[in-house]
């Protein structure tokens, strides 16, 4: 897939060496629905990493939901991100939340990163 609605293998963290250095000494966002981590990054482009963890979403629907959503959120802002690796972890509370709500999340979350690498 291209065009805006791809998410290709370079805008994504995809081993461990890429978390580890990410969760080593990140820069802390969070909100009541999200915790956004985030470093310079060792690319060109901002890159994303998931970590929406079984114990916050019990059901399998729910987690791909709201990675989907933080999927399509990131794509949004990636060219306003600069160099920046991002992870992206789900809090309690998250499945009961509407699509609106957590889009509103992620737009001021990713809005102070960017705002960041000005």
């Amino acid at each position: 897939m291209e065009g805006p609605q791809a998410f290709p293998r370079a805008a994504r963290l995809t081993d461990a060496a890429d978390y580890r250095y990410v969760f080593s000494d990140a820069i802390k966002l969070s909100d009541r629905y999200f915790v956004v981590l985030y470093r310079p990054g060792r690319g060109r482009g901002a890159r994303l990493g998931l970590a929406i963890a079984k114990k916050r979403l019990r059901r399998a629907v729910d987690r791909n939901r709201v990675k989907r959503l933080v999927r399509e959120r990131f794509r949004h802002w990636r060219a306003r991100l600069g160099s920046r690796d991002l992870v992206v972890l789900a809090r309690d509370g998250l499945a009961a939340r509407d699509k609106a709500t957590l889009s509103a999340s992620l737009d001021r979350l990713f809005g102070q990163v960017a705002q960041d690498s000005a």
